[in-house]
């Protein structure tokens, strides 16, 4: 059997492309033959082939609607919109540090960037008969830490829903819309996060790790996701092979939600 995904030419927006996770994904796009624009705050100045970057403040309205002009107008049309734009800002100190200000910062950061581009995009994805838009919410949205992702969390599960009825909407219009739900991703921030945590506590990086993995509950894997774990699982999911896939949540964390 072929492992070919099919992709081969396909043209794909992905939001927070340059870091991490979404490096990641973009990263295996292009192994797979895709064209891709990855947009973030900040983007390097240098690209690989069939990758353009493009800088964009996704917080705002006009950002979106800007980064989605440039990508349609660069790639001719878009058939996968991966968003994976996501993070927070908010203090420690649970319900009471969370102003209506530190609330719509969260909101503004992981729900609305996705609504604004789908509403963008999907008028595109609908009169060619077909697309795929991913939506990347967290395992925080069924297991928040009250100290401090209580905003995060709540935002994700917006997302979460969102997501759900946006699928049943388009996907009898040919466009999929799928989920994917990551636990702890070893990126580089996380890296320097486990670090830090070790030197406070006087141990090595893999102690600082599990300080993190027992604040989770533990990860029965017993380590965190690999970046390019999620880059696999998109590809997969944005290609032909997933023709029958939509949605739905892929849960990708090692085992740390304790349910199925």
């Amino acid at each position: 059997m072929s492992f070919d995904l099919g992709l081969e030419g396909k043209r794909a927006l992905v939001t927070g492309g340059t870091k991490g996770a979404g490096a990641a994904v973009v990263e295996a796009f292009l192994e797979a033959g895709v064209r891709v624009v990855a947009a973030a705050r900040s983007v390097p100045a240098e690209a690989a082939e069939r990758l353009e970057y493009v800088a964009a403040d996704l917080m705002t309205a006009e950002g979106c609607a800007a980064l989605a002009a440039t990508a349609l107008d660069r790639l001719g049309g878009v058939d996968i919109l991966v968003n994976m734009l996501g993070g927070s800002s908010a203090p420690p100190g649970g319900f009471a540090a969370l102003s209506d200000a530190e609330w719509f910062k969260e909101l503004n950061h992981n729900l609305m960037p996705a609504v604004r581009l789908d509403r963008a995009l999907l008028p595109s994805m609908i009169a060619q008969g077909s697309g795929v838009i991913v939506h990347v919410t967290s395992i925080q949205h069924e297991l928040p830490l009250p100290e401090s992702t209580t905003a995060y969390a709540a935002a994700k599960a917006a997302l979460s829903t969102y997501s759900k009825s946006l699928s049943k909407e388009v996907t009898p219009k040919g466009v999929r819309v799928v989920r994917v739900s990551p636990g702890w991703i070893e990126t580089d921030a996380a890296v320097a996060l486990a670090q830090r945590l070790a030197d406070d506590a006087g141990t090595d990086y893999e102690g600082g790790k599990k300080i993190i993995m027992d604040s989770l509950g533990g990860i029965p894997l017993g380590r965190p996701v690999k970046p390019h774990e999620i880059g696999d699982l998109m590809a997969f999911l944005v290609s032909p092979r997933a023709a029958a896939i939509t949605g739905t949540e892929y849960v990708i964390d090692g085992g740390t939600v304790p349910t199925a």
